[in-house]
């Protein structure tokens, strides 16, 4: 399985988190993850090939907003709330309530 890089939220640039969720898919994304603990992908609901898909997660992973950890064959993403909290108040907030 492949083992994910992780970046420290605290040393991730406010400019790389907006761009994360400058994307509607990746926004879709982080709100079903803060719906639940931890999903697998193939149980996230996307309308996109699983290639771009994939490179939501990346981007999603990159900017320090999810986790993804395997289990198995899975790959189980959550949201990293408590760090983003943390270094960006509000984000979370932001994200649960724009439509």
């Amino acid at each position: 399985m492949k083992a994910y890089q992780h970046p420290e939220v605290k040393n991730v640039p406010l400019t790389a988190v907006m761009h994360a969720l400058s994307d509607p898919c990746r926004i879709d994304i982080m709100r079903q993850l803060l719906k639940n603990t931890e999903l697998a992908c193939s149980a996230i609901q996307l309308t996109v090939s699983k290639s771009t898909a994939s490179h939501h997660f990346d981007t999603l992973r990159a900017s320090g907003l999810i986790h993804t950890r395997t289990q198995g064959t899975k790959c189980l993403n959550s949201v990293r709330i408590n760090e983003i909290n943390q270094h960006f108040p509000g984000i979370i907030n932001l994200i649960e309530e724009s439509k």
